[in-house]
């Protein structure tokens, strides 16, 4: 909205400082960004308009003068050996065109077309590479322009940048500009990762790229090692003896520096603007996420002659893609069950075109993510491709909310089998806990046959799937149900196939009460947790009637697991089915309960689990530490005794610095545990 005069123009301009800066500390330093490119674009536009037509209310300290964000705490700072500029953008060929009359004027050349360097626009971080005498020195982030974070122990372990140059015109001292991205493959890798584990997936490939790098203790190896550095400027051209910016990439990629291979030369702006549309068209094919394209005259005496500003050069332009976001409305919201007994929330939306692909379908994760976006039926949303690789809601538009709108809860009762959910303390996932949901049979049969647990040979994938889709098999025991007869019926399985998985059920009967426990899956049950149980009580009713405050007090149990195990065996379809497998002859030595075990070597301590593990899952860590008599806590408080941080460790690791919790990354957890 237009000021209707100078009062309300100066505090329009003090409104879009505050906004801009609050969302300049969400994107830079937080990692989370709650709005899309293209509306922040918008918004420093404005702000950009108005102090131009408003000269006297602009601040020295405005969003307009900044090229990032001040060096995060936690990281030292340092000086770039030149300012790291950034870009100013071209919505749409309009602005395209008049960035190109303005240097064509500037250049005295205005009836005969430029030379420009058109390259991707690469959506990452963006990093200085300092060389001394050929040997990596520093890597810096961004920063304010002026000054960096020295993430240089981080950047090593990125395998695309060389950690010495061996070539024989490497000047003394080089700064390497370029993009820091995590590629798509890796991307839906690690997001596929986070989705099972219930963590919420990453929102694209910069904030993840970003996370990376801001490591205090490089709790992430595995994405750091996924990362790559894409080279595309040096702060000093002339140490080079180059002439254009296509020679700069050239002898980028001879000092062995990966350079987008998308780049070229074009003359006149109608070919950048070919070369634009282009690029857009193969965006999807790209194997890195591109949000644009950036333009750049290609002689280097020219882009000397054109000048800087403060905080961008005006030699250069980025020209943005349409954002791969859309407005839809949500139509429902479904809740499936995972394979693991997880409930997922997904929003049923009014179909969207988003980035070229129909969305109908987005997750909504977990109810705390629920929660936390507020997402209702009928609400209208804006919802982009997350990193090109699964739909997301990015945020609700409340002002179109409908009247008398309700908020989603997930379900008390599966929506499969009816058995009443459950969520453990320090869990964000929902889950049923029945052993024979139909939702979760293949799995938990795959889990009953593993070596662990019953160790049953010839009970493979593939035999799982046709026993239960032929309705062979519907519950977990009718395993042991199975004859000749019954087997002899399935494709590809000869008499003597049949005769040996008889021999093999017929074995597995005779087993031990830990395995029993362990092919019942059970939450956080497993060898280790198992073991405990089956010596502290010897039989199975006697562990099946035991009380939360019984199954906490065992060294190496501890409350989360007591609650599982007491929820799962407090389910009568649960305590039937596991009275049905005695009935199919399985059987374990029934052995005397013994005493209560009153220490161990981690008694008294206290654990959070945060992040993702790299060799341990998190229950696995949760079952060795509290079999180690330790505790494990969902939050960090002054009682904590160590904070175990994975990657993406999030609020937690901050909490812990400021009440001085210790550290542990994986490593350090598993010396302690020797």
């Amino acid at each position: 909205m237009a000021p209707s005069g100078k009062k309300d123009a100066r505090e329009q301009i003090a409104r879009l400082c505050r906004e801009l800066d609050r969302h300049g500390r969400l994107y830079y330093l937080e990692d989370r960004p709650v709005i899309s490119d293209a509306d922040y674009d918008g918004l420093l536009r404005q702000l950009g308009e108005l102090e131009t037509r408003f000269p006297e209310f602009a601040r020295s300290d405005s969003p307009t003068q900044r090229v990032g964000a001040p060096p995060a705490a936690g990281f030292e700072s340092r000086a770039h050996l030149a300012p790291m500029l950034s870009l100013d953008n071209a919505l749409g060929e309009a602005e395209l065109q008049a960035f190109d009359q303005r240097v064509r004027r500037e250049l005295g050349r205005e009836d005969e077309p430029i030379e420009y360097a058109c390259e991707p626009k690469l959506d990452g971080a963006g990093i200085e590479l300092i060389y001394r005498d050929g040997q990596l020195e520093a890597g810096l982030t961004r920063g304010d322009g002026s000054r960096g974070e020295d993430v240089t122990a981080n950047l090593r372990l990125v395998l695309s940048i060389p950690l010495a140059i061996e070539f024989e015109s490497v000047p003394p001292t080089l700064s390497v500009r370029g993009e820091i991205v995590l590629p798509k493959a890796p991307l839906r890798r690690l997001n596929a990762a986070r989705i099972e584990s219930g963590e919420e997936p990453f929102a694209n490939p910069r904030n993840a790229a970003a996370g990376a790098l801001r490591q205090l203790h490089q709790v992430d190896r595995r994405r750091l090692r996924s990362l790559e550095f894409r080279a595309y400027a040096v702060a000093d051209p002339a140490a080079l003896g180059v002439a254009s910016q296509m020679e700069i990439l050239g002898r980028l990629a001879d000092f062995g520096f990966a350079v987008s291979p998308e780049s070229a030369a074009k003359k006149g702006i109608d070919a950048v603007a070919r070369y634009h549309e282009e690029l857009l068209r193969g965006r999807n094919d790209l194997p890195v996420e591109c949000d644009g394209s950036v333009v750049k005259l290609n002689r280097l005496d020219q882009q000397d002659e054109v000048g800087n500003l403060a905080r961008s050069p005006r030699w250069a332009i980025a020209m943005k893609f349409p954002p791969e976001q859309a407005r839809t409305r949500v139509e429902a919201i479904e809740v499936q069950v995972g394979r693991t007994g997880a409930l997922t929330p997904v929003a049923k939306l009014t179909p969207v075109s988003v980035g070229g692909v129909t969305v109908s379908n987005a997750s909504l994760h977990n109810q705390d993510e629920i929660d936390r976006k507020d997402v209702r039926i009928g609400d209208t949303i804006v919802v982009q491709r997350a990193g090109d690789v699964i739909p997301q809601i990015v945020g609700v538009i409340p002002e179109e909310r409908p009247a008398k709108t309700r908020r989603f809860r997930l379900p008390k009762r599966c929506p499969v089998c009816k058995a009443q959910t459950v969520r453990l303390e320090g869990e964000v996932v929902t889950r049923c806990p029945n052993l024979d949901c139909p939702a979760q049979l293949k799995t938990n049969l795959r889990h009953l046959a593993s070596r662990g647990a019953f160790d049953i040979e010839g009970l493979g994938e593939k035999l799982i799937d046709q026993l239960v889709e032929r309705g062979t098999v519907s519950r977990l025991s009718d395993v042991f149900a199975l004859d000749a007869v019954a087997l002899g019926e399935l494709d590809r399985m000869g008499e003597k196939s049949a005769e040996n998985l008889v021999a093999s059920l017929a074995a597995a009967r005779d087993t031990t009460l830990a395995r029993f426990l362990i092919g019942l899956g059970i939450r956080h049950v497993g060898t280790n947790v198992a073991g405990l149980l089956a010596q502290r009580f010897g039989d199975l009713d006697r562990l099946a009637s035991a009380s939360v405050d019984t199954l906490a007090a065992i060294a190496g149990v501890g409350p989360v697991i007591a609650e599982s195990v007491s929820r799962f065996f407090g389910d009568p379809r649960n305590r039937a089915e596991t009275e049905r497998f005695r009935e199919l002859g399985v059987r374990w030595e029934v052995r005397a309960e013994a005493a209560p075990i009153e220490d161990g070597p981690l008694s008294g301590k206290s654990f959070v689990l945060t992040g993702t593990l790299l060799n341990l899952k998190r229950s696995e860590a949760r079952e060795r530490i509290e079999a180690a008599g330790g505790r494990v806590s969902g939050s960090v408080s002054k009682k904590t005794d160590y904070l175990v941080a994975g990657a993406d460790p999030g609020s937690k690791l901050r909490k812990a610095g400021e009440l001085e919790v210790a550290v542990l990354d994986e490593a350090g957890l598993l010396e302690i545990l020797k």
